[in-house]
């Protein structure tokens, strides 16, 4: 896959004016000016995300019917479950709304659908489980908007449901009391891009507000809204951007012993969003990919210490059976992909009835970071197949999916990520099919666009600088680690790491010598000899270790001059 370095441009009057106003350095100014904010004032909510700038959530339709439903439910005291999706964003989700409720005294049931027999989102199954309880309601929270026929289903058999979601909507929307999305059709919420939980968030100040209850009766809850919205990886701008910045200064002190004892498992030294996204998500969705949720979500509801100790023992267990199966997985689609050359297709889609389908998506986003492809891997477990697809940011797999639906069984998702299921005697259709949609849509192709924010020199590699970029934090989807290019670099020395995966380089700048690292470039030690001349775009950390603390470039891209 070819890869275009696009460089922006800023003009130098307003890098210094930016410089100065905000007292932030060059570099830094010019971080700033490339993300294109509109005014001064966007900017300081940018480098200040206070919670004061949440928005109003009875701007969202149907939150006040919501609200007072629920109210209803606690007035009379009627038997009410918080049914969510077995991934972080679900978890966190019913969580919040859990612990919630409970400080107002009512208890609530709790639903976490099983990934392996029952699939994403309400079910048949599960409705029946919950009549068996007299449920009077069910609250959804991560689910839901596509679940037309289950909703109906649940009111005939005399349950009420209440959705709360953040995926796409469909023409058709089910027909529950409430639907909470900020996705609707006509919303007037100023904001679209909340996770699950940050649409739970919502639902529950909006609550607050209702009941004349104090900000804290929502804001504590603020750490475990933060994971949620992390791990889902929802652009971390505007709403979402002020829920994780102040989310990770709260959970640096959490009061949430499931989430304590699970930080200390991960044995990450710093708290950032990357802890969250390469620590904690992983061990908490692999109960949901290859074993009971369950455990998750009693990791965070429990108060008892010792149980927290014990349940993220299991999670990490769980995590590293999950790795295990995700490698032997990566590795059969990889090789299949080259020896069938399926990477010369504009996406790449696989099945086999072999594979986990619990950890299909992650395979799925490592194949696109590989090939630069949007991916959709197929479990088959009989005639039917479950599907996971990710995407790349130019490329909407959701409305590309919406556009072969007459062979899909059933899909819901993002731009970004989707999930579908699908018979297996229409698996030829669907591929043809979306392999020509895509070939017609895909107006980027064969390039993958790598967008440098500046040009650095050695004066500007300091420690001091990586310091103060950690006022761009936190990091994410559509407010990513700041990419620099560093031009004529010689490498002194070249390796891989663990089996040829990842790339190691000693880079030399006259007598400045950088270490590098490049993950999963290892096929690229071919390219290059001791000598070379180089040009990298990378990101800059700090790499500590036994306390002495180093400047490291973390290389996306490496080139020879041209």
């Amino acid at each position: 896959m070819k890869k275009s370095w696009t460089y922006l441009k800023q003009d130098e009057e307003e890098v210094k004016r930016i410089s100065e106003k905000f007292n932030v350095s060059t570099l830094v100014a010019r971080v700033i000016i490339n993300k294109k904010f509109k005014s001064d004032e966007d900017i300081v909510k940018y480098l200040h995300p206070d919670l004061d700038n949440i928005y109003d959530p009875y701007l969202m339709q149907d939150m006040d019917i919501a609200v007072n439903r629920i109210i209803k439910a606690m007035n009379n005291n009627e038997k009410v479950v918080v049914y969510g999706d077995y991934d972080v964003d679900g978890i966190t989700s019913i969580t919040i709304i859990k612990k919630f409720l409970k400080d107002l005294n009512f208890d609530v049931d709790t639903y976490l659908p099983n990934r392996l027999d029952e699939g994403y989102g309400l079910n048949i199954q599960a409705i029946n489980k919950l009549l068996e309880k007299n449920i009077d309601l069910i609250v959804t929270v991560d689910c839901g908007i596509s679940a037309i026929e289950e909703v109906e289903y649940a009111h005939e058999k005399g349950i009420e449901v209440l959705v709360t979601d953040h995926h796409e909507c469909a023409e058709k929307l089910p027909n529950a009391i409430a639907i909470v999305n900020p996705k609707r059709p006509q919303s007037k919420y100023p904001f679209t891009q909340l996770a699950g939980v940050g649409v739970a968030f919502k639902l529950i100040q909006a609550i607050s507000i209702k009941l004349n209850l104090p900000k804290e009766a929502y804001l504590k809850y603020i750490d475990i809204v933060c994971i949620g919205t992390i791990a889902d990886i929802v652009p971390l701008i505007d709403e979402n951007r002020v829920i994780a910045k102040n989310g990770l200064d709260v959970l640096k002190d959490t009061s949430n012993l499931g989430m304590k004892a699970l930080i200390e498992k991960c044995g990450f030294k710093k708290i950032d969003s990357t802890m969250i996204s390469f620590g904690l998500s992983p061990r908490i969705n692999a109960c949901g990919r290859i074993s009971d949720p369950q455990l998750a979500l009693d990791l965070f509801l429990t108060e008892e210490v010792n149980v927290a100790k014990d349940l993220a023992i299991k999670l990490e267990q769980a995590n590293v059976e999950r790795q295990n199966i995700e490698r032997k997985i990566f590795e059969e689609a990889k090789e299949y992909i080259d020896e069938n050359k399926i990477n010369n297709e504009p996406i790449i889609i696989l099945g086999n009835d072999k594979w986990h389908h619990g950890v299909i998506g992650i395979v799925a986003s490592k194949l696109v970071d590989l090939y630069s492809k949007p991916c959709i891997l197929v479990c088959f477990e009989g005639e039917e197949g479950k599907a996971s697809g990710r995407s790349l940011p130019h490329f909407d797999l959701f409305n590309a999916i919406s556009n072969v639906s007459d062979v899909v069984e059933k899909f819901g998702g993002h731009e970004m990520a989707v999930g579908l299921t699908i018979k297996k005697e229409n698996f030829d259709k669907f591929k043809n099919k979306l392999i020509a949609y895509t070939k017609e849509k895909m107006d980027k192709e064969y390039v993958n666009e790598i967008i440098i924010d500046a040009v650095v020199k050695s004066s500007d590699i300091k420690i001091e600088l990586v310091k103060e970029l950690k006022v761009l934090e936190p990091f994410g989807e559509k407010n990513t680690m700041p990419l620099f290019v560093y031009k004529n670099l010689k490498i002194d020395a070249i390796r891989t790491l663990f089996e040829d995966r990842h790339l190691k380089l000693s880079l030399k700048d006259n007598q400045n010598i950088y270490e590098a690292i490049g993950f999963n470039l290892g096929h690229l030690k071919k390219c290059f000899l001791c000598g070379d001349k180089v040009d990298i775009v990378h990101t800059i950390e700090i790499n500590e270790f036994n306390g002495d603390k180093k400047i490291q470039f973390n290389i996306k891209d490496i080139m020879k001059p041209i």
